[in-house]
């Protein structure tokens, strides 16, 4: 079903919310990853671009408006993933700092990358395009097109009321945090229709752009360069 795509801001843009508001939100956000397609929709990313990749047994990663930077917690079939975070929100790099040694963590603003050409096999982003404006998505992905030497992963939700409806009801029965309670709703209703989607990629310098609808009410794009 349809419904208009919003454009509220959620109580995650407020970069200077720091505390522990930060830490019980994206621990619930794991969880919202792992059972909730997150997870799975990532894994099915890197495996497409990996075919691309080849042989290379070592990838580097730049995970843009990370959070927790959790979606990568799987079997990445023999290849060694180097990750690195990028968020802007100080307390977000301050928990994946303390929640994994092995990630490598930039705290930056997105539109101003500290990275140059070709810097990463990989940019990855997960919930992260819903927060902006299509002529900023439209930036974003240009940008990340010139630091990956392969293409870019987009994870994000699919809009709609049946999405809508769903993560409503769970997050009023399950979540603690007032931040997921508010934020998680609000990001189906900013969310995309496969429509939109290709109509943000159709200007994207790009060999291929394959887009998937996946579970739970998410999308996976893969821009190959």
């Amino acid at each position: 079903m349809f419904m208009p795509r919003s454009y509220q801001k959620e109580i995650m843009d407020d970069f200077s919310i720091t505390d522990d508001r930060v830490n019980t939100a994206l621990g619930e956000l794991e969880l919202i990853n792992k059972y909730l397609g997150g997870r799975s929709t990532s894994k099915k990313g890197f495996e497409i671009i990996s075919k691309v990749i080849g042989q290379n047994k070592r990838i580097s990663i730049l995970d843009v408006g990370s959070g927790g930077s959790d979606n990568f917690k799987f079997n990445s079939n023999g290849k060694t993933i180097s990750l690195t975070s990028l968020d802007i929100n100080k307390g977000i790099c301050r928990f994946v700092k303390e929640s994994s040694s092995e990630v490598n963590i930039v705290c930056g603003n997105t539109f101003s990358l500290p990275f140059k050409e070709s810097s990463f096999d990989i940019v990855h982003v997960s919930l992260f395009l819903h927060h902006f404006s299509e002529g900023e998505i439209n930036k974003l992905i240009q940008h990340f097109m010139k630091i990956s030497r392969f293409g870019v992963i987009v994870n994000d939700l699919h809009r709609s009321v049946f999405a809508y409806a769903g993560i409503k009801f769970l997050t009023s029965l399950f979540s603690k945090s007032e931040m997921v309670k508010n934020d998680g709703p609000l990001s189906v209703k900013r969310g995309f229709l496969k429509n939109e989607l290709q109509e943000i990629f159709s200007d994207t310098k790009s060999s291929s752009v394959i887009i998937q609808h996946r579970w739970a009410f998410r999308w996976l794009a893969v821009i190959i360069k």
